[in-house]
């Protein structure tokens, strides 16, 4: 056949993965993606097919995730894990820049930007379309050097989704189960009795360029209308649902229902949600100094307007108690994220429902807000 172009749709064998990694490392990609490590399937450094999650799943409901063992050996045969791709492009801690004392001054190096190029394979629609929310983040208005380097160089492998978790709700949130744009390659992998071969999307030159010399053939439409049924039944098996209609304005206008009092009760401020979610962005930047006083850098890390001191202003917290800290992470992922970014902060992953050790389900948050609070039960704004 001709060289795969943008726009086509390609067979691959399962038998031909391994060449497809090959050709990715010699395109002089840092290949990431789903792995097994301490008891999850965890985004890391792909050097070999067999460093896949082949055969593996995982069960998730509030507060719980577990691995289990597929009756088939599907590579990608899981949903979503406890990480998320922000911890390549945003990284959990970065240095900013380094300040090295001059004479009575000190001159200031920025941070070289990172010239790894990585190749994410196995990012699911929803992640997909977490990017286009931190792009919104990082590159609108003042563009974030570190981020922007790391994303341009990034090769997004996609995968549509063939089965959906206990706690996933993209289908209400409008961002999957499938993949539908913001991808350089999209695969489908389908499995039916014998036959376990992958469907390819072409999004990019960049994605045509790496396939070249992977032995794919022009894809039929019997494999066009597989791929498109695997992802509808994934779409109608979701775990959870959020009525999204009139969301914002719900949340801006119930700062003193009862449920909030009710939520802060469970609530650890433990920060699982925030650490777990795709598109949480808050951090905060610490000075650390040589013991000779002759340099000093800047770092940013990861925080969360769940922790105490993120809203600390000269000599106090603006948000002292659990419910408050709770309020505003909840109605600022769903509510004025729209008014900031003009979208939700929200994909429907389900990761913060997963990951949080009480269980706490922001759906049926949503869910418990939208039930009218008694009038006795309204005071003064907290």
């Amino acid at each position: 056949m001709t060289a795969p172009a943008v726009g086509d749709h390609l067979r691959m064998d399962r038998r031909d993965f391994s060449t497809f990694l090959a050709a990715l490392q010699s395109s002089g990609y840092r290949v990431v993606g789903p792995t097994i490590r301490d008891g999850a399937i965890v985004y890391g450094d792909i050097r070999a097919e067999t460093d896949l999650p082949i055969g593996w799943t995982e069960r998730q409901e509030a507060g719980t995730y577990r691995l289990e063992r597929r009756a088939d050996a599907a590579l990608f045969g899981y949903v979503v894990g406890p990480h998320s791709w922000k911890k390549y492009l945003f990284p959990a801690h970065e240095r900013l820049w380094t300040a090295r004392r001059e004479g009575t001054s000190f001159a200031v190096t920025p941070e070289p930007v990172d010239e790894t190029r990585y190749a994410f394979v196995g990012m699911r629609a929803c992640e997909i379309a977490a990017l286009d929310v931190t792009d919104k983040v990082f590159l609108g208005g003042v563009r974030d050097p570190g981020y922007e380097a790391r994303r341009t160089r990034a090769l997004r492998i996609a995968v549509q989704c063939g089965q959906a978790g206990g706690t996933c709700f993209c289908v209400s949130m409008g961002t999957g189960p499938g993949v539908t744009h913001g991808y350089d390659l999209s695969l489908t992998e389908v499995l039916e009795g014998s036959r376990h071969e992958f469907l390819i999307a072409v999004g990019s030159e960049a994605g045509a360029a790496v396939l070249a010399s992977v032995p794919v053939q022009s894809a039929g439409p019997d494999l066009d209308r597989t791929a498109e049924r695997i992802v509808s039944t994934t779409a109608a098996s979701m775990g959870r649902t959020m009525e999204t209609v009139g969301l914002r304005d719900l949340l801006l206008s119930q700062p003193d229902h009862p449920a909030w009092d009710r939520v802060a009760k469970r609530c650890l401020s433990c920060t699982n949600c925030t650490m777990a979610c795709p598109t949480c962005f808050c951090h905060t930047t610490e000075e650390v100094p040589s013991l000779e006083a002759d340099q000093t850098e800047r770092w940013r890390r990861w925080d969360s307007c769940f922790n105490l001191e993120f809203t600390k202003l000269h000599t106090a917290s603006v948000r002292t108690s659990g419910m408050s800290r709770y309020r505003q992470w909840l109605t600022h992922k769903l509510g004025s994220w729209h008014d900031q970014f003009g979208m939700s902060g929200c994909v429907g992953c389900g990761r913060c429902i997963t990951w949080c050790p009480v269980g706490i389900d922001i759906t049926e948050e949503v869910s418990a807000l939208r039930t009218p609070a008694p009038r006795a039960a309204v005071g003064a704004p907290r």
